[in-house]
């Protein structure tokens, strides 16, 4: 291609996706249209990303070839994943209710075949409640199958399609012509209850895979939630409210007390504390003067200012962490992708695997060769029914997830226990995740015993203070017991502290920066206390009158209960330790010794929280990163597995796979038995469900015919293919009993 060619890239929401074939499909018809450089799917946000040549061909040509297969796309680039996320909650409703009406028909037909096939008529009966189940309630297997048929492919809803399909014509028919059999001395038997049951089973675990998808799209919509829909921009005819796609780079905007940031951008005029935990992940609120940068979705506090926008839309810090939440979380596989791709296989070896039998029957078969025959080929059709294929992943992913929320530990779906017995690097934030995430008082002295009586003035200066370090210690003096004292002439002096006066006194409090003012006195005692505290990275407080120093406090953030133990235990099982901060070096290297860990980066920000991570698994590490805020959202999604904390964000939650509900980093070796021991049930489910075929198949086609006489009944077939589901799913409900102490 010339240099010269200009290329666009747009993603666009599909819909109509219902496996990775049907991804697959989508994928080929747009890579194979004129004028498309590459098409790119993304099965789990549902979103195709295509790099085409504008002057060739545009998005609506894409909607059209996709039409004419069955699926679409959405071309609204400002409301698509919105439009999006509604066409998914109807399905899913549509798909809620069909599973439930299709199961309370196909019981009774289970029961009749059970225990009732002597009543006269009962095949009818069967009949009626069966043709809803699987042409009014799974009528979507079959649409599907059609879909995959005509690009010459197959996958899960193919082999259902067959089975069931064949299983029920069969049926039918013997339902209406039972003499065909009869003459030729075989019972005329129907197969209704199994075509039923799969399709109820198979409904069940689409449920299940539609659900997982909610929740991850629901973590998108909360981070695009946090960006405002309107702001103030500053005109010449003063204030004026527009909606935030209507801002351009360099216009002027106002931020008012509580707002959220609606762009990033440079203050020009004013000062104010804007939480960016979001981005940072530490819980003090940063001050923003002239000149400072701002970023979209962080919080201003009580202060106001204007700002002047540098980055607007997709070029905003926030927009590309959704952006980069949506690639990492697209980037991974769930495990029944596994089951479609071996089903692909699967469908044509069965077909191929009947028609041989029905051959080698009409060949080599006897004086019922025909009847025998087509026996045999619906025989080998019915035992390869895919129920147990269909089960081995949800059955022992139900059975984990609820082991794990008995335990404190919420699983969202089948890659975080697919991954996390593999893992063998750990990435923990700091704030939030290895501490407590909320700054409090560890330590105060006062220069002189007499000094503490003024403990009263000091609260009620806190009390005014618009810092975020002042909640801190009003609530550490309230717990001791302090009452508050009347003052006057409170005064906050940005970047530096509060002053004030009581009984005609002047006194400050704040960083060192008051020193400044004057000459004071340090104690020996205090000024070791303070070397003390400042190589440990605690921010210290100074309280003083106009002449001297009163007081020193200490705040910082102190480890949770149980960290230290986690790391040590981590450690034993062999995994690599790592910490990452948007904290400075001192606080960093002062948490990472108290906490037991030798390797740990301070100063990060959330890309490049996700960049270090990736640089692990470039080293063929296998990593799992715990967080609990925004910040950490794309280190989340990027990790081979994401643990987020209970106590912290939504967002963080939402995008990862695996949640803390007690916050407690002590469960994460439990978590790690845990996936192991679903793995293990998962590969034995898949083991048993393909033994299964690969012994009943040829005993269905009639392989020890010539040997004994023996030839496999259908009704027999079915009973086996039951056995073979029960089995399944007894073998993942033993993760009951699993010990994770």
């Amino acid at each position: 291609m010339s240099d010269t060619v200009q290329l666009q890239t747009v993603s666009l929401p599909v819909l109509g996706m219902t496996c990775a074939g049907c991804a697959s499909s989508v994928q080929s018809i747009l890579g194979a249209q004129q004028g498309v450089e590459t098409a790119e799917v993304n099965y789990a946000t549902q979103q195709v990303k295509v790099q085409y040549q504008p002057e060739i061909i545009q998005p609506e040509q894409f909607q059209v070839a996709l039409q004419a297969v069955g699926y679409d796309v959405i071309l609204d680039a400002l409301n698509g994943k919105e439009k999006q996320a509604e066409v998914h909650e109807s399905n899913y409703s549509a798909l809620k209710t069909n599973t439930i009406l299709a199961g309370i028909l196909t019981l009774p037909v289970v029961i009749a075949s059970m225990f009732l096939m002597d009543v006269p008529y009962v095949s009818f009966y069967m009949l009626v409640l069966t043709t809803p189940v699987l042409f009014v309630f799974g009528k979507n297997f079959f649409i599907n199958a059609f879909k995959q048929a005509r690009h010459s492919r197959a996958n899960m809803d193919s082999l259902v399609a067959l089975s069931t399909g064949i299983s029920y014509l069969f049926s039918v028919f013997n339902t209406f012509y039972p003499k065909f059999w009869e003459d030729k001395g075989i019972d005329p038997h129907v197969y209704y209850e199994a075509a039923a049951v799969v399709i109820v089973f198979i409904m069940l675990g689409k449920l299940l895979e539609e659900n997982a998808k909610s929740n991850t799209s629901s973590a998108i919509k909360k981070l695009i939630g946090l960006q405002p829909k309107t702001m103030f921009l500053i005109t010449e005819n003063g204030e004026e409210k527009i909606e935030i796609a209507a801002v351009k780079a360099g216009d002027l905007l106002l931020v008012r007390p509580g707002d959220k940031i609606p762009v990033d951008g440079l203050v020009y005029e004013g000062s104010s504390y804007v939480d960016e935990s979001m981005i940072s992940g530490e819980p003090v609120a940063i001050l923003k003067e002239s000149g400072a940068h701002v970023f979209a979705g962080t919080i201003n506090q009580k202060g106001s200012f204007k700002f002047y926008a540098e980055k607007v839309g997709a070029a905003t810090l926030l927009a590309q962490i959704i952006q980069l939440v949506q690639d990492a979380q697209g980037s991974k596989a769930p495990v029944q992708k596994l089951v479609d791709k071996i089903a692909g296989i699967f469908v044509p070896v069965v077909l191929f695997i009947a028609i041989c039998t029905l051959g080698a029957w009409l060949l080599f078969g006897g004086e019922y060769k025909l009847s025998q025959g087509l026996m045999a080929m619906v025989t080998v059709l019915v035992i390869a029914c895919p129920c147990a294929l269909g089960l081995a992943t949800p059955t022992a992913i139900m059975v984990g997830i609820g082991k794990g929320a008995e335990n404190g530990i919420l699983i969202k779906d089948a890659q975080a226990l697919e991954t996390g017995y593999k893992v063998d690097t750990v990435v923990l934030d700091k704030t939030g995740t290895l501490t407590q995430g909320k700054p409090v008082v560890i330590g105060m002295q006062w220069a002189d015993e007499k000094h503490s009586l003024l403990g009263g003035v000091l609260l009620a200066m806190e009390q005014q203070s618009e810092h975020p370090l002042a909640e801190a210690m009003v609530t550490y003096f309230k717990t001791q017991g302090a009452g508050s004292s009347v003052i006057s002439s409170f005064k906050s002096i940005t970047g530096i502290g509060v002053e004030a006066v009581f009984e005609g006194e002047t006194y400050f409090a704040g960083s060192d920066k008051i020193l400044s003012s004057g000459q004071f006195s340090l104690p020996a005692k205090i000024k070791d206390l303070i070397n003390d505290y400042q190589q440990q990275a605690k921010t210290v407080i100074y309280f003083t009158s106009s002449s001297q120093v009163l007081a020193v406090l200490a705040i910082a953030d102190q480890l949770k209960e149980g960290s230290k133990e986690a790391v040590l235990q981590m450690k034993q099982q062999g995994i690599t330790v790592y910490m990452l901060t948007g904290d400075n070096t001192f606080t960093a290297a002062a948490i990472a010794a108290e906490a037991g860990i030798s390797h740990y980066k301070a100063a990060v920000l959330p890309s490049e929280k996700a960049d270090f991570i990736k640089g692990l698994q470039d080293q063929g590490k296998i990593v799992a990163m715990i967080g609990d805020g925004i910040n950490d959202s794309q280190a989340l999604a990027q990790a081979d597995l994401s643990i987020a904390m209970g106590k912290g964000s939504d967002i963080a939650m939402d995008v990862a796979r695996l949640t803390l509900i007690s916050s407690d980093l002590r469960q994460i070796p439990k978590a790690l038995k845990l996936s192991q021991a679903t793995v293990k049930t998962i590969r034995q489910n898949l083991f048993w469900a393909f033994i299964y075929n690969l012994i009943g198949i040829p005993l269905a086609a009639g392989i020890l015919y010539p040997l004994n006489g023996f030839l496999l009944n259908p009704m027999i077939a079915g009973a086996a293919m039951a056995l073979s589901s029960v089995s399944v799913v007894g073998n993942s409900l033993r993760l009951k009993l699993l010990s994770l102490k």
